[in-house]
This record gives structure tokens, C-alpha cells and sequence, in this order.
């Protein structure tokens, strides 16, 4: 007759393991001797061990007396179950340390790799981390409003940026969120942007496929992050045109700088 350290140490688990089991119903408890002490036989330690290799192998214990109760037909169907949810796990902590990896690498906390691709060229290019920040955040309203439509968003921009009129554009873009309201260098950005903006849209690149109340939501993101981008469209509208997501044309709005632009 064994105690229950004996137990523990032939079944390779410890006291508080034999315990544990003990609470969950799984292993009977004896008897106890004349001395107070619980006797174990080897009939239990074929048990205890036959309940740990089902626990390691990542059986619930909830299922343990199922499995040690049952057929051989009844044990298989069983053990079948419990190696597909057991897949299921693996699959779903794959998932889980990928997104875990992505949200160590900054940006790809919510965006995918394509889209990270992009604001990593942006950068290499020179382009004022203000703007990638708007791009970051707009790029992740879109991922998350229409997921489906990201790859071929991304391969549109990917081509945009391969386009030094866009480039010079993200630039002076940068360069005028520096400039003060009253600035008049900033009405000569509003120009120059202007003539890339009108560029960009002759070759489809301001064609963003977005519908106009999410626009103007990205729009708001924009001006929040930047504040003289909102400026910058009072000025750009005097120019013939309107929008920072979805860039649309519009009649010149008469304006203070419209004499200044003429």
C-alpha cells in the first residue's frame, strides 16, 4: 500500500495534482488507515497515470471520466473530437501570436502587410510624418470598413507612389502643413498643389471609389490629425477643388486669396 507521496511519485504528478483529481471526482479516494493516512494500491497509480497522459495530451478534465469510462468505440469518437477542437486551438494561437508580431511592428497593429508596405515607402521617400500618420489612420477606417477592397486599393496606391508628381505632392503637402494661416506662401502651395492634384486625377489617382459619407469621415480624421489641411481645402476650392479622401471638382469659390490666385 502506497501513501500519497508514493502515489504522486510513481505516477510522475504531484501531491497536489492527486488532490486535485481527488476533487474533481476522477481518482477515488481510499479509506484511511488506522493512522489517518490514505492507502493507495496499484490499481490506483495505473489510474492516476491513465488520467495524466489524457491530461497532457490536452484532454479537458471535464472529459477524463468520459474517456476512462468509456467503449472503445465511444473512446475513439472521442478522442477524434478533442483533436479537432485541440486543431481549432493551435489555429487560433497561430492567429493570435501573427497578430501579436503585428502589433510589436507598430503600424500593423490594425492594418495588413501591403498597407504597412506603402507607409514604409512613404517615409523612405521623405514624405512628413504627419501625412503618413493620415495615411496610417485613413488606410485603417478602410481596412476596417471594407477589408475586401484593400488589396486592390493598395495595388492602386502602390502604383500612385511610383509616380514622382505624387511624390512631389505628399511634399509640398508636408511642407504647407508648416505654413500659418495668413502665410502667403501658403496660397502659393495651395497653387502648386492644385496643378498636382489636377495631374494626379487626369491619370485616375483621386478616383477612390469611396462613398461620400465615409469620405467626409475620413476627411474629418484628416483635419484632426493636421489641422492646416482643413486650410488647405478652403484654398483648393478656390481653385476648383473640393475633398482631401475623394477629391472631386467644384465651380472656384470666390475667396479673400482668389485675387491673389489670379
Amino acid at each position: 500500500m502506497l501513501t500519497i507521496g508514493e502515489l504522486a511519485s510513481y505516477a510522475g504528478v504531484t501531491v497536489r495534482a492527486v488532490r486535485h483529481y481527488h476533487a474533481k471526482g476522477l481518482l477515488p479516494e481510499p479509506e484511511r488507515d488506522r493512522s489517518g493516512y490514505r492507502r493507495y494500491d496499484a490499481a490506483a497509480v495505473v489510474e492516476l497515470i491513465r488520467i495524466r497522459t489524457l491530461a497532457e495530451a490536452g484532454v479537458p478534465l471535464s472529459r477524463v471520466r468520459e474517456l476512462l469510462q468509456a467503449g472503445e468505440k465511444e473512446f475513439g469518437a472521442a478522442i477524434t473530437d478533442i483533436d479537432n477542437r485541440l486543431r481549432a486551438e493551435i489555429r487560433q494561437r497561430r492567429r493570435h501570436r501573427r497578430q501579436i508580431r503585428r502589433i510589436a511592428s507598430g503600424d500593423s497593429l490594425a492594418l495588413p502587410a501591403e498597407v504597412v508596405e506603402i507607409l514604409d515607402r512613404l517615409r523612405a521617400l521623405g514624405v512628413d510624418e504627419r501625412i503618413v500618420q493620415v495615411e496610417r489612420d485613413g488606410w485603417i477606417l478602410l481596412a476596417a470598413h471594407s477589408p475586401d477592397r484593400v488589396p486592390e486599393w493598395a495595388a492602386r496606391k502602390r502604383k500612385q507612389i511610383a509616380d514622382p508628381p505624387l511624390i512631389d505632392f505628399y511634399l509640398t503637402l508636408g511642407a504647407a502643413l508648416d505654413r500659418a494661416d495668413g502665410d502667403p506662401e501658403l496660397v502659393e502651395l495651395a497653387d502648386k498643389l492644385a496643378t498636382y492634384i489636377t495631374h494626379l486625377a487626369e491619370h485616375g489617382a483621386g478616383d477612390t471609389d469611396i462613398e461620400p459619407p465615409f469620405a467626409e469621415l475620413m476627411d474629418t480624421l484628416a483635419f484632426d490629425t493636421a489641422p492646416p489641411a482643413r486650410r488647405l481645402i478652403e484654398l483648393l476650392r478656390t481653385r476648383g477643388w473640393t475633398g482631401w479622401t475623394k477629391l472631386e471638382r467644384v465651380d472656384p469659390t470666390p475667396g479673400k486669396d482668389a485675387t491673389q490666385h489670379r
